[in-house]
């Protein structure tokens, strides 16, 4: 078996606004959107649909967003787990203390910046879904 990609695939109780924060406080781009209908891609979110799955991109970084009701009936496993995470999703980034300072300006729920044991310099942001985003870079 050979792995090629990790993309994980959040369950959230709301596209627009899952897509919105990552494009605001996280600089991903919208990818494509799935509407109610399931039926084609969209490249944008149009006016007049309701949407159950997004893909955004930033760099090498993927995440998929899918609404509740569709996540719970396509991967069974989670139909009695709450939405958020008890894992983190840790990604190695280039300018850590400008990017720390942005978020922490914006007021959101983010750690302190600190230089660990392991030589990195990092810190963790909680999304508006309850999921962890870790954010790292090199020590100097």
């Amino acid at each position: 078996m050979k792995i090629s990609k990790l993309s994980p695939n959040f369950e959230v109780s709301d596209i627009r606004k899952t897509v919105a924060f990552y494009t605001e406080h996280f600089g991903f781009k919208l990818i494509m959107a799935v509407s109610e209908s399931q039926y084609g891609i969209d490249q944008t979110f149009a006016e007049n649909k309701e949407y159950v799955y997004a893909m955004m991109q930033k760099d090498n970084v993927e995440f998929m967003f899918q609404r509740t009701d569709t996540f719970k009936n396509d991967v069974v496993f989670s139909k009695d787990l709450s939405i958020g995470a008890t894992v983190s999703f840790y990604m190695d980034i280039e300018g850590i203390k400008e990017f720390h300072q942005k978020l922490k300006n914006k007021n959101l729920q983010i750690t302190e910046l600190k230089t660990t044991w392991y030589g990195m310099q990092e810190f963790y942001a909680k999304d508006l879904n309850g999921y962890i985003l870790g954010f790292a870079e090199k020590a100097e």
